[in-house]
């Protein structure tokens, strides 16, 4: 089977990877040459695929089309290819423009009653400021007070374009789930770990939350993908803020950084399944025993002088990265690393018997790299463990 990966940036190596896995074979297309996606797969075409007349010869021989882009024209493109062709596209149009517009999405959770942060000026401050239709950590900021609302925004909170609400603080944590309208299966719910960007450095799994915490969270995961009429994957994002859950975002595409850390902690392929969902209709059952390990999955910026954990942006500029077994200690890395090379990135996977365990693993394996270079210290950028 081929799957064709539209998109090469860090939602194209998350697909790679678990595509390998499912014994998949990929044909990954991107319109800049340099991605890091680019070594992941079998094949590479350098394609914008905005340009219809050339998907006929680039995609002809594929199984499936799934897509690792945010670009609004290339989707519609391919959604209309796809349709014409009768090639299967594992991808929700509509879905996904409502949860890419986080104006739309605070507008949806507001109608179903979802507990959420309190808009602006309801909440005073903090204030997070956050473009609408930005990804991930893209633009956004904190606004302590007054003074710092003056000096980001000197004319005042624009009305169109963002979104500004009560700044929540708690541990995040995230879930995937994927199906369609009366049969959602939701996933592990993992913990996320912010830099000082407020941007993902670490995934780890499974979370430490009771089975009526996780209830909870699978709840309004399902009544949002229900409202909404999925078919597909989406991820929910929420915060656990004075006792209670509030949805931060959900985003109804492929996602990066949980799913390996899913697939390493409970060999839920999140790839297969999507494929599955497209290509028959149907969800392969979750096993009531199926067995889960200790899994962190953290993100890395080596220099000549130091260690530094910073955000998954630090990989997205990397350039086309390598798959490694055995980095380090590690179990697996995706890493531009090189013999000899002083500056590199990676994402390290490692796994245990428990999260304490794997959090200790990955100590190890920090060590390993500060020992084996030569490095002066470990420098982690942003609140928390990933204990």
């Amino acid at each position: 089977m081929l799957a064709a990966i539209v998109g090469g940036r860090l939602q194209g190596v998350e697909l790679a990877c678990l595509a390998h896995n499912a014994g998949w074979r990929t044909l990954l297309v991107d319109r800049k040459n340099h991605v890091p996606a680019r070594r992941l797969c079998d094949r590479f075409l350098q394609l914008d695929v905005r340009q219809a007349s050339a998907l006929d010869d680039a995609l002809k021989a594929v199984d499936l089309v799934i897509p690792a882009l945010e670009d609004q024209a290339a989707l519609d493109g391919l959604v209309g290819w796809c349709r014409d062709r009768r090639v299967p596209f594992a991808f929700d149009p509509k879905a996904y423009a409502l949860s890419s517009s986080k104006i739309e999405s605070d507008r949806l959770f507001a109608s179903l009653g979802i507990p959420s942060p309190e808009p602006w000026p309801r909440c005073g401050f903090p204030v997070v400021a956050k473009p609408s239709r930005a990804s991930g950590s893209d633009g956004v900021a904190i606004l302590n007070d007054q003074s710092d609302a003056d000096a980001r925004f000197p004319n005042g909170f624009p009305c169109d374009g963002w979104v500004f609400q009560q700044y929540l603080q708690g541990p995040s944590f995230s879930l995937e789930l994927i199906g369609s309208p009366g049969n959602f299966l939701p996933l592990q719910v993992t913990q996320l770990f912010m830099d000082t960007r407020y941007d993902c450095k670490a995934v780890a799994a499974p979370c430490r939350l009771t089975a009526g915490q996780i209830l909870e969270i699978e709840t309004l995961s399902v009544k949002i993908a229900e409202a909404i009429r999925l078919t597909g994957l989406m991820d929910v994002e929420v915060i656990l803020h004075e006792g209670r859950f509030k949805v931060l975002e959900i985003d109804a595409r492929f996602p990066s950084q949980t799913p390996l850390c899913v697939h390493a902690s409970t060999a839920c392929n999140m790839f297969e399944m999507l494929a599955e969902l497209f290509l028959s209709g149907k969800l392969p059952p979750l096993g009531a025993s199926m067995s889960v390990r200790g899994a962190i999955l953290q993100h890395i910026r080596v220099t000549s002088r130091e260690i530094v954990v910073e955000g998954e942006h630090v990989m997205a500029g990397a350039g086309p990265l390598d798959r490694v077994s055995g980095f380090f200690g590690a179990d697996e890395a995706i890493t531009s690393y090189r013999e000899g090379s002083p500056d590199w990135v990676a994402t390290l996977i490692v796994t245990g018997d428990t999260r304490q365990d794997a959090a200790e693993k990955r100590n190890r394996v920090l060590a390993s790299i500060q020992r084996r270079l030569d490095l002066e210290k470990i420098v982690d950028r942003g609140p928390g463990d990933t204990v």
